[in-house]
């Protein structure tokens, strides 16, 4: 990317900047004024980066299979960490072995960006940052990390509903209902009725982005300042089907606990708002509370438009991304 050319900031995707904007670096770097071009040439084109991004991919300690790599902010300057130092930042470049692939950070940041703008969802604090030569990487601020560096407790869905590789397999991420996880918080969080309500609005948000990646490591309870858990802010939203052919839900069991499926769902093979009514009930969301949280997401979102079209998307997944937007809404909308 030609980076003399930003009009739109790579945080926010507001108007009329050529570098991150004044609450971008607010949110994200507590203030200081951070560039938005790293100061590593990108590792494929530098022997020398690639051996530090190496030894730092092996201290990590962060699962999934993209490469994450972890940084510090120190100063105004974003560097990779060094032994035994506590990282604040991830950084995630562009991945390998996926279709377009050039374009997954700029999708992870636009979806982060419509999840919090639009729709309101508590997210980790994120942006685009680009290599010396333009290529992008996506960077967002650790919420686990307390400012002395010591860090809040967090455990994952995974943990919680009790699957690890050894008792369920190499996909025990993958082998679960959103009901079920829905039942976890219930069973985890003393005021589960208030996260149990934040918790719909994230199933539905990946239904309606088609986040094929929403399985039970990326979604967790965070330790608050009060001693006790709630859901942690949202993190790794991306609209996968830009990349694979995936299904509507990454848990293999889907919605529901049982084979439950609206006739509506049995006819087009895909959910729609009475299936996402019969979800929030089954969750303990209370049915006056259930119309509300669906109201936005079937409604059409002029900003989300505006979003999509301030993006670092190539103009031809601007398009895509926005019909699989609609076409995922027409479902919803039965």
């Amino acid at each position: 990317m030609n980076l003399k050319e930003l009009n739109n900031c790579p945080g926010t995707l507001a108007e009329g900047y050529s570098t991150y904007s004044p609450s971008c670096l607010r949110n994200l770097f507590n203030g200081k004024k951070v560039k938005h071009i790293l100061s590593y040439d990108q590792p494929q084109f530098n022997e020398e980066v690639a051996d530090l991004f190496i030894e730092n991919r092996k201290r990590i300690s962060i699962s999934g299979v993209q490469e994450k790599l972890s940084f510090v902010l120190e100063k105004n300057v974003l560097r990779l960490t060094k032994e035994g130092e506590q990282g604040t930042y991830i950084l995630k470049p562009i991945p390998r072995d996926l279709i377009k692939v050039d374009q997954v950070p700029a999708n992870e940041h636009l979806t982060m960006q419509i999840a919090k703008q639009v729709f309101g969802l508590n997210t980790a604090e994120n942006a685009l940052i680009f290599f010396t030569n333009g290529s992008p990487a996506y960077i967002t601020k650790r919420f686990d990390v307390k400012e002395d560096g010591t860090k809040w407790g967090k455990e994952d869905f995974a943990t919680l509903a009790g699957k690890t590789t050894d008792n369920a397999g190499p996909n025990f991420k993958y082998q679960f209902s959103y009901e079920e996880a829905g039942l976890l918080i219930q069973k985890y969080v003393s005021a589960w009725r208030i996260e149990i309500e934040k918790y719909f609005s994230l199933v539905l948000f990946n239904f309606l982005f088609s986040n094929g990646d929403a399985h039970l490591k990326n979604f967790s309870l965070l330790e608050s300042s009060k001693g006790d858990y709630l859901l942690s802010p949202v993190y790794d939203l991306l609209n996968t089907k830009l990349h694979v052919d995936d299904s509507d839900f990454a848990l293999d069991k889907g919605l529901f606990l049982d084979d439950f499926k609206s006739e509506q769902y049995k006819k087009n093979k895909h959910p729609n708002k009475l299936d996402f009514v019969e979800f929030g009930r089954r969750i303990g969301v209370s049915e006056n509370r259930i119309e509300k949280l669906l109201a936005p997401y079937l409604e059409k979102q002029a900003l989300m438009e505006t979003l999509i079209s301030r993006s670092f998307l190539t103009e031809a997944n601007k398009r895509g991304y926005l019909m699989l937007y609609q076409t995922k809404r027409n479902y919803l909308l039965g």
